[in-house]
Order: C-alpha cells, then structure tokens, then sequence
C-alpha cells in the first residue's frame, strides 16, 4: 500500500512557514513541530485532526496519578499507562512503515520508531508534570525522569552508576521497560561497539529531536528511489530548522535532478560549490561539474 499523500501546494507552503516559525520560537514545541511533519507527509491530517492528536496527548496525560513520586515512580506510572495499558510499543518491521515517523499515526497504531514513541511518551509525561527528557542514545532513542542536566555539569568524579541512582532510564519501544545501567550499556554496545559514554546521556533538544525525526524520513526515502518526494520534504523541512548541515543543501540538489528538475538542481548544485568554494575549491569544481551534467540533460 502507497503510504500517505502529501497535501497540496498551497497547504504545503503554509504548513512550512508554520514549522519554520515554530523551530525560531523561544521554547519550540515538540509536539506541534512533529504534527507539522505528519502534515507534510500525509495531506489527509487537517486542521482538526492535528488538534485531535494534541487532545489524545492531554487525554492519556490527564489518566496518570497526580505526582506519584520520584523518577522511578513516574517511570513505572508511564509504563503502567502507556506500555501496559494503551499498547504503544514497537517491532523490527515498524521500521519498513513512514507511518512509523509521523506521530499522529503513531497515536493511532500505538507503534512506531523509538524516537516517536519516546515523543509520545515525553509528550504526556510533560502535560502531567513529570520531570522527563530525552535521551539520543546511538541508535536507539529512550526516555529519562528526573532533574534534566548535562552529564558534564555533574560534580567530579561522578560515574555512571552516580547517574543512575538520581535518573532513571525507560525504553519506550520496549513498551517503556526501566533500565539498569547494564541496559543502557548493551543498547550502546550493540549499536556502536563502543562503551556507554556520559556524553551520551545528554538531554536531547526538541530541535535535536525533530531533526532526527527528519533523518529517519530521510533515510525510508533513500531505500525507496521511487518515493524521492518523501525524501526532498524531508530535506526542505530540515533546512528550515536554524541548524542544520550545509550538506543537506547538496542532497536536495541530489534529489531534484532524481526526479528530473534538472535546472533546478544544477542550480542547487552551483549554491553549494559557493559554500564549498571557502574551504575545498577543488570538491567545489567537482560539483560545479555535477551542475553543467546535469543542465546537459535537458538537450
């Protein structure tokens, strides 16, 4: 089954000023920037549905205890609620799904990818007044409760053990199962090889979030060159964001000429071997040679 239309042009352009708007506020909300990219991705969620999704949030948060207690207890509250009850969990073949990015599907189904379901559930705990946060771990994306902080503003000489007494650590995906330190460190290990670093429990920015969202999208896309649409919305939308890779403007040149715009994407390709210039003059040439390739095209 083809996965969701986008909307017309029109909507289109509105939804993206609206992102673009939401990424520069002072405290960009999470939930409305991954509504907007449902929106961009699926033509058939309007102004009342995305309204809807916001409703099923303050819904699920308004069935948790009133402050049941420190993170442990916040933890097992949400998985109680959210894990147990409601059914949100996630499987390999959720990763073959775009659905599986767009949080209001993601309400819908109670599946998804580890991001959007950890969006879900920080969402809920936030509406409820639980301290959570974010946690990118490499590869796998989880939840904390407790007091958000940067591991390297924690006191000298604090080990990860001194992290997981104070925090607490759920995997969402897993239908938010609590995690030991071990976890976590297996989680890592099986993504990277590499050991669990305190960098790596960093409480992740909700512009940071999205942008990962976006590189999921990105990737489904890139999997399926028949659905390079996907991917240049998912690049466009990226670039909105007030940070983001200058290579991203070379993808979407990429992406154009795929899908034959070919003046459009040499031109692409001619903006970034100006920005390439400054440091690499001869990868700028390289993809200056790329633009005249593809202005050859059109004969």
């Amino acid at each position: 089954m083809r996965p969701p239309y986008p909307p017309p042009p029109e909507r289109s352009a509105e939804l993206r000023q609206r992102f673009a708007e939401e990424a520069r506020a002072e405290r960009p909300d999470l939930s409305t920037l991954c509504l907007l990219v449902g929106a961009e991705a699926d033509g058939a969620l309007d102004e009342a549905g995305m309204d809807a999704a916001q409703m099923e949030l303050d819904r699920l948060a308004g069935r948790l205890p009133f402050r049941p207690g420190g993170p442990m207890s916040w933890a097992r509250a949400m998985h109680h609620l959210l894990g147990a009850g409601e059914g949100f969990s996630g499987s390999p073949g959720d990763y073959q799904r775009l659905e599986s990015s767009l949080l209001h599907e993601v309400l819908r189904r109670r599946r998804g990818l580890p991001i959007l379901l950890s969006v879900v559930w920080m969402e809920v705990a936030r509406r409820a007044g639980a301290p959570v946060y974010g946690v990118a771990l490499p590869g796998h994306f989880v939840v904390g409760f407790g007091p958000a902080r940067h591991p390297t503003t924690a006191p000298q000489g604090a080990s990860l053990s001194d992290f997981f007494q104070q925090q607490v650590l759920a995997d969402p995906f897993d239908g938010g199962r609590v995690l030991s330190g071990g976890d976590a460190e297996l989680l890592v290990a099986g993504a990277t090889g590499a050991p669990l670093h305190p960098s790596m429990l960093t409480p992740a920015d909700p512009l940071d979030v999205v942008q990962r969202i976006l590189n999921n999208v990105r990737a489904w896309a890139a999997a399926r060159p028949e659905r390079s649409d996907v991917g240049l919305w998912a690049v466009d939308l990226s670039l909105l964001l007030p940070s983001h890779p200058a290579r991203l403007r070379y993808e979407r040149a990429q992406l154009l000429v795929q899908r034959g715009e070919f003046l459009d994407g040499a031109a692409e390709l001619d903006a970034y071997a100006e920005v390439v210039a400054a440091v690499d003059e001869p990868a700028a040439q390289r993809v200056r040679r790329q633009a005249r390739s593809a202005r050859a095209m059109l004969n």
